[in-house]
């Protein structure tokens, strides 16, 4: 596999995402005693929202990438399964927000950055991965 436009854009709002998750969950908003319900930081608002489209552009480009060499059917391998996973957390969480249960909202995007980002993320690093040889074998020259 090579790095193609399309590998290049869904690895970089694969790992943008993963570097704005983290600001989007921990400037989310404090406390209800300490402030009214109609303030929400900006900071975790506009991250919020890039996370989301990092997230959609990730998913969305994810369909297009296909790969013949790993187990697979019609070159989707068991990680595009993350593609339709993405897209259901992402609406029911802004579902949950809507309907006001901003605990549901919460528990789906930190699972959703968890399970999509990281433990994804780890997997892709393995040295049978494009992206694991490119960090293991290229970079680093260990493999």
């Amino acid at each position: 596999m090579q790095l193609t436009p399309l590998i290049a854009v869904h690895m970089t709002a694969a790992l943008a995402a993963v570097a704005i998750g983290p600001i989007a969950l921990w400037a989310r908003r404090g406390h209800a005693s300490r402030q009214p319900h109609s303030q929400r930081p900006r900071l975790h608002r506009a991250a919020g929202y890039a996370w989301v489209t990092l997230m959609l552009i990730s998913a969305l480009s994810a369909i297009f990438i296909r790969d013949f060499n790993l187990p697979n059917i019609a070159g989707y391998t068991p990680i595009h399964l993350l593609v339709p996973i993405v897209l259901v957390s992402l609406f029911l969480a802004f579902w949950q927000l809507f309907r006001g249960n901003v605990s549901g909202h919460r528990k789906t995007m930190v699972t959703l950055y968890v399970g999509a980002c990281l433990v994804a993320g780890a997997f892709t690093l393995l040295p049978a991965r494009f992206l694991g040889q490119l960090v293991w074998g290229q970079w680093l020259g260990l493999i």
